[in-house]
């Protein structure tokens, strides 16, 4: 819930952040990935015939999780893929799923990995940052280049919002393009130090910026040498749980203070019915109270194994 030391709504996304990582003592981020097939029993997806009748179950799904989260962590971040999936009727699901979200004091984080030149891009800064949609924060691909990237640094900066960019991804095909070489250093090296470059403008006389890296928690080797690259950066692991990354894979990926990264888990937690370890005595109604032991667990891993132990 917010408190007097929550900073105001026109501070930077930066600032918002931290407050948030610090109220909560944790830097546990949850993904909201709807997906027919692992949606708890309890929701009947099977029975949603038509986009309409899904879109529904996935808002309730979400809230429902949200409901849950929402005093354990700072931020959560859905997945715009999972939404755009069924149509127009998810994209409203979406819309009430960042509303119930804020409703709730948390920071929104769009997965969506935007990305294009000019005044194309231009639009997704708007309208995911500053229009309808109005999340804290957006994923943004770099293929395109730096230029591709400034209307997002801009309208995140007029706003205090937010942008991550696609740097070392958690995929293991990520090394077909990310770890080429060229000039003696790989790919995602030379996109870190544009990403610094533009965090160190952002950050308005703090320590972090309004542009974040992502790093996978499947690289810990990578993620002690970008943390050391990118002192500026926020850093956004994905990979957490499910795709294998462990708490003591993402410690590099910390300042000493137990802030500078946030990770995220999605299906570990939001699926959490289906891990018997933290779905034993409950019945299928029950379900939230699996994602509570899943949530809380993840925050004690993370708490023991890396800096974020210096948030108590």
């Amino acid at each position: 819930m917010a408190t007097s030391s929550n900073p105001p709504a026109s501070a930077t996304f930066s600032a918002r952040l931290a407050a948030a990582i610090k109220q909560r003592r944790t830097p546990a981020c949850i993904g909201l990935d709807p997906r027919r097939e692992s949606l708890p029993p309890a929701l009947h997806a099977a029975t949603a015939s038509d986009p309409k009748a899904l879109a529904a179950v996935f808002t309730r799904f979400c809230c429902d999780v949200i409901d849950v989260v929402a005093p354990l962590v700072p931020i959560v971040k859905p997945q715009l893929a999972c939404f755009e999936a069924i149509g127009p009727d998810g994209m409203t699901a979406l819309a009430e799923v960042i509303a119930h979200a804020h409703a709730k004091n948390l920071l929104v984080l769009a997965d969506g990995k935007r990305g294009d030149i000019g005044s194309t891009a231009e639009a997704y800064a708007d309208g995911w940052l500053a229009g309808p949609w109005a999340a804290d924060a957006l994923t943004v691909n770099p293929y395109l280049g730096l230029d591709s990237i400034e209307p997002f640094v801009k309208v995140a900066t007029d706003r205090g919002a937010g942008i991550f960019i696609l740097v070392k991804t958690s995929n293991p095909g990520s090394k077909d393009f990310q770890d080429l070489k060229t000039d003696g250093r790989t790919i995602y090296e030379h996109v870190a130090a544009g990403v610094e470059q533009l965090a160190a403008r952002t950050a308005a006389g703090g320590t972090y910026g309004a542009v974040g890296a992502v790093v996978g928690a499947t690289w810990p080797r990578q993620l002690d040498e970008l943390r050391a690259a990118m002192p500026h950066t926020w850093i956004l692991v994905p990979g957490f749980g499910k795709q294998g990354g462990r708490a003591a894979d993402v410690r590099g990926a910390f300042d000493a203070s137990g802030l500078g990264a946030i990770v995220v888990s999605a299906r570990d937690v939001i699926f959490a019915h289906a891990r018997p370890e933290m779905n034993a005595g409950l019945a299928d109604d029950q379900w939230q109270t699996a994602v509570d032991r899943a949530c809380r667990d993840m925050i004690e891993r993370l708490a023991a194994d890396t800096p974020a132990a210096q948030l108590k």
